[in-house]
């Protein structure tokens, strides 16, 4: 079971679920006509970077890099989908008669610098804003490093908490929310070993430890007790410090995320992770019915597709002779 717990994760994409497996991503959402589609990818392996990802500090920044990248191209096709069920007949004859530009491959490079990019502007607009604000506001009344940087951690964490909040009240959010509870319902389902329907998914809790929003918190609780370390003359160069430290919080964090959830059934290292799953409380929703019917879709087929390219990588054994058989 701890296999599993480890191998599986997912997010919620526009009208559906994304879960990742060792060897394949699926998507499924929900088109307009209330049937469940499935997008599927096969994870091709970089050769490069696979021996990164068994380098403690190193593996989190890859991990969150490769996952954004491959996230983007689900998040893609369910835009897409989305984009094309919300069309007038007229309109969607006109999109279905014009010609695709570009080739296959080149969309998918497109997508994937996209999702990296995205990512990776966000973060810095996130720990550059709030080190900018703090030293123009609050630096003059103290020069108590550790201050600064608690008034740091605090800015950073009001701005998260009102973004999350202000997002979470539109209509099309609220429903990828409620998605990203049914896709941790799923999970948590699956490992308690539940038969995966709608009923016994619907018993577990929106919150899970290893969701990314739990890895959101960390690295401003990790921020505060690394920049603590590095003092600063001026405002631009704090700014400097904090951009050139991300890849150091990034792999701290996810340590801690990883460490904090190996600890999750112990009785009271278990509350490390409680700041996380505070979070998520605004990050997921209760999903109805229709939508866990969704997620239980995405997972199964995942597994699916796991274990049938798993039986592919995998050699065949050699067949071993009977025990009582001489070995020519």
């Amino acid at each position: 079971m701890s296999e599993n717990k480890i191998a599986y994760g997912g997010q919620a994409v526009i009208e559906g679920v994304m879960f990742g497996g060792r060897y394949a991503q699926v998507t499924a959402i929900r088109r307009k006509n209330g049937e469940i589609e499935c997008f599927e990818i096969e994870k091709n392996e970089i050769a490069w970077l696979k021996p990164l990802k068994h380098l403690p500090f190193i593996r989190g920044l890859v991990s969150l890099i490769e996952s954004s990248a491959l996230g983007a191209k689900h998040m893609q096709y369910a835009s897409e989908k989305y984009d094309l069920d919300h069309l007038d007949p007229e309109e969607l004859e006109e999109t279905e008669e014009e010609p695709k530009s570009g080739s296959k491959w080149e969309m998918i490079v497109s997508i994937t610098l996209i999702g990296i990019l995205s990512f990776l502007i966000g973060k810095v607009i996130f720990t550059a804003l709030p080190a900018y604000l703090a030293s123009i506001l609050f630096d003059r009344f103290t020069q108590n490093l550790i201050v600064q940087n608690l008034i740091e951690g605090a800015i950073k964490t009001f701005l998260l908490l009102g973004y999350l909040w202000a997002v979470s009240q539109t209509p099309l959010v609220k429903r990828v929310f409620q998605y990203h509870g049914a896709e941790h319902k799923v999970i948590s389902a699956f490992e308690h070993g539940e038969n995966l329907t709608v009923e016994n998914v619907q018993k577990y809790s929106t919150l899970h430890y290893r969701c990314g929003s739990s890895f959101l918190v960390f690295t401003i609780i990790i921020g505060v007790i690394v920049y603590s370390f590095f003092s600063y003359d001026n405002v631009w160069e704090r700014i400097g410090i904090r951009i050139l430290l991300i890849p150091v919080v990034i792999g701290l964090s996810y340590e801690w995320l990883r460490f904090t959830n190996s600890l999750r059934h112990l009785p009271v290292l278990k509350y490390l992770g409680y700041p996380g799953l505070w979070l998520q409380k605004l990050t997921t929703k209760e999903p109805t019915d229709d939508q866990v019917e969704v997620a239980i879709k995405a997972f199964e087929r995942m597994r699916e597709m796991d274990a049938l390219l798993e039986k592919q990588k995998t050699p065949a054994s050699p067949l071993k002779p009977p025990v009582n058989s001489p070995i020519h």
